[in-house]
């Protein structure tokens, strides 16, 4: 037995009757179409099937109901070709066992469903979208991951310097967390070289992606022919394909080059802007925001993660202009160099100042629970809980929606739940959307885990 949706229990096989997969009807013309064969087959060879077959039936059915031996006859034949069809197809697909066959059938199942949920726009860049599109590939495979591409620093960094490629390091992230085998790639695109003459430092992903980039022309191809590769839910975009680079003003006057330079300035920001001023967005960006159904700015680092994105004008316009939910994940924790003393309205007021509208946020998602044996750690770094001013949100008239977004740890260790923020969001989207109380989570993983 097996479970799918609202607790319902049904045997294994008889899940590929379930509507929505598409597959009844194929089995229905096959079924036709190998009939209709065997009867032409049987009429040259003249043995007269119809007749014989008739004549039969009417001697049974003088001694039997005519509807029980009819329905007997369409569901034995209906049965036996069934499991037939079924057995061949797993022997060609070397499933032999059930554990296979239960995930043959709940792939497909997943895809279906999934095609048809909501259509996402999740702009960012970082550990925090990566984090967030593991969990929102469980919601939907519309999803399209626009990621800053600022990235000055490392392995990226490197590659951008030598060979003049847009940072690989932020995209490499979000397609190992889009990935279907999500455990493999992602340490195969995140295994770091330790040593080797010019490898040391870099990691697999971004030589991947690089050479992709060489080979197909330019980086929006390779991520692309990737992410093909890879079977991924989604697509990954970056937000412009321009050598933008980063440029803070701190409010002492300081000018900070490099993504990497600004929190190490340990200064408060001013504002940022990019080098060069006015980069073209991405076609495919801009389209992807027009049709979204919801759009999720962070979490991330704002200034170096998610406020980059909206520098590039043409995707704040869009952001601020587009009829979707627009929901921003605050962070959790204050970010030494970046947000130090910030509180969930100085971030808000942060995105809205560098997007010059403030109808690029409608709702606010925040965190409304922190271990009582927060870690040493943290206040040793300067970091601290992002306090939630409720006023200050309120008369900026953007929405408050908080859950526990955070995974349980024993050591006190804040990181946001993938699985936690994927559901909030979709309980949230589906609460503004219909002003009801949503359906049950629509895949039973997500669901499962949080």
């Amino acid at each position: 037995m097996k479970n799918f949706r609202n607790g319902m229990r049904i045997p294994k096989d008889a899940g590929w009757l379930m509507p929505g997969l598409q597959v009844k009807r194929w089995f229905a013309l096959i079924f036709i179409g190998a009939v209709m064969m065997a009867i032409g087959f049987l009429i040259l060879c003249d043995i007269k099937p119809v007749f014989y077959t008739m004549e039969f039936i009417r001697k049974v059915a003088t001694k039997v109901s005519t509807e029980w031996l009819a329905f007997t006859i369409i569901m034995f034949g209906a049965a036996v070709f069934f499991k037939g069809w079924q057995k061949t197809n797993l022997s060609i697909l070397d499933l032999q066992n059930d554990r296979e066959k239960e995930t043959l059938l709940e792939a497909l199942y997943r895809r279906r469903k999934l095609n048809r949920g909501p259509k996402i726009v999740a702009i960012g860049g970082g550990t925090g979208l990566s984090m967030l599109l593991k969990g929102i590939k469980h919601i939907t495979n519309n999803i399209t991951a626009v990621v800053t591409v600022g990235d000055d620093g490392g392995s990226s960094g490197r590659l951008r310097e030598d060979l003049g490629v847009l940072p690989p390091g932020d995209i490499r992230n979000c397609i190992a967390a889009l990935a279907d085998d999500e455990d493999l790639i992602t340490k195969l695109f995140q295994y770091r070289f330790k040593s080797g003459e010019g490898l040391e430092g870099h990691s697999f992903g971004n030589l991947f992606l690089t050479a992709l980039c060489a080979i197909t022309g330019d980086m929006v191809r390779a991520v692309k022919e990737s992410s093909n590769v890879l079977s991924i839910r989604g697509r990954v975009l970056p937000s412009t394909l321009d050598d933008m680079k980063l440029v803070a003003e701190m409010e002492d006057g300081r000018i900070i080059h490099g993504e990497s330079n600004i929190p190490e300035a340990h200064g408060k920001i001013k504002r940022l802007f990019t080098d060069p001023a006015h980069c073209k967005p991405l076609e495919d960006v801009i389209t992807a925001i027009k049709e979204a159904d919801i759009i999720i700015l962070g979490p991330g680092s704002l200034y170096t993660s998610v406020i980059p994105n909206l520098l590039v004008e043409e995707v704040a316009k869009e952001v601020a202009s587009s009829n979707a939910r627009k929901i921003y994940v605050c962070n959790i924790m204050t970010q030494p160099g970046e947000t130090d003393n910030y509180s969930v309205s100085d971030h808000l007021n942060a995105l809205m100042q560098h997007a010059n509208s403030t109808d690029i946020i409608d709702t606010v998602l925040v965190n409304d629970c922190i271990p009582g044996n927060l870690a040493n750690k943290y206040e040793m770094a300067g970091s601290y809980p992002v306090i939630i001013d409720y006023e200050n949100i309120k008369k900026s008239g953007i929405k408050i929606f908080s859950r526990k977004l955070i995974e349980d740890s024993k050591e006190g260790l804040v990181r946001h739940s993938s699985n936690r923020v994927a559901r909030a969001i979709y309980y949230w989207y589906k609460k503004e959307h219909k002003g009801t109380k949503p359906s049950i989570f629509p895949h039973k993983e997500l669901a499962a885990k949080g």
